[in-house]
């Protein structure tokens, strides 16, 4: 499952477009300005960013582009630009983003574009097992089937509960806060209480028979972090 950033103020863009990724079977993470996507960039590097030249406050899209690709980032652009703005599409491109599309959009050409970039960039599929070892216990979560097995058991999860391990699993040894895996789990528009996430981390470890620190550690003051070490 290729994971795929999003920085869009619009919400009601926003929300159709996350709920239209994920349904396509994306990671998705959205971001409602460029201050927040910036952040979480500099955290984390994901498949494929899709931004929009025009944002709220003081940090742009076209500054987010520039910034990129001057540190050396080959991460593959979608730019979002408003219609008849032929100058941004021009500008964006300039500053090397990899395409376009001109708002309203449609969505399935959207995904269209997504693959064909991920494809060219070799970061599609992303759909190998991930497969850790910790004191003697083999954790195998297979993406494509969204299945998670603890050694030979077959351990059944949520869908959201998923999420929460994948999303910890390929950033292994980075402690995330509640609020920043609230955001991956369910988009910046979540009002809901963090503490939720650590209902869902509780459950994580019961059901995979976890004892304390072994594969999911909990960081006092930061949140949560995953360890293990890859098996082979």
């Amino acid at each position: 499952m290729a994971e795929i950033f999003l920085i869009e103020d619009e919400d009601k863009v926003g929300k159709i477009t996350l709920a239209f990724l994920e349904e396509a079977g994306f990671g998705v993470r959205w971001f409602k300005n460029g201050e927040e996507g910036w952040d979480a960039l500099q955290q984390q590097e994901p498949d494929l960013l899709i931004l929009d030249l025009r944002l709220p406050g003081k940090l742009q899209g076209t500054e987010i582009c520039r910034e990129l690709r001057r540190q050396g980032s080959a991460l593959p652009v979608i730019m979002l630009t408003a219609y008849g703005e032929e100058q941004e599409r021009v500008q964006g491109l300039e500053l090397g983003a990899d395409d376009y599309l001109v708002k309203p959009f449609s969505l399935r050409e959207l995904v269209a574009r997504i693959k064909a970039l991920l494809r060219r960039s070799g970061s599609m599929p992303r759909k190998q097992k991930i497969v850790f070892s910790e004191k003697g216990k083999t954790l195998t979560i297979d993406p494509e089937q969204q299945e998670v097995f603890m050694d030979d058991r077959r351990v059944e999860l949520t869908s959201t509960e998923f999420r929460v391990l994948i999303f910890l699993a390929r950033n292994p040894d980075h402690p995330f806060s509640r609020e920043e895996l609230l955001h991956h789990i369910h988009g910046p528009a979540y009002e809901g209480f963090d503490r939720v996430i650590d209902a869902h981390i509780k459950n994580i470890r019961k059901k995979l028979n976890l004892e304390s620190g072994e594969f999911i550690q909990t960081r006092y003051g930061q949140g949560y972090k995953f360890r293990g070490r890859p098996a082979e």
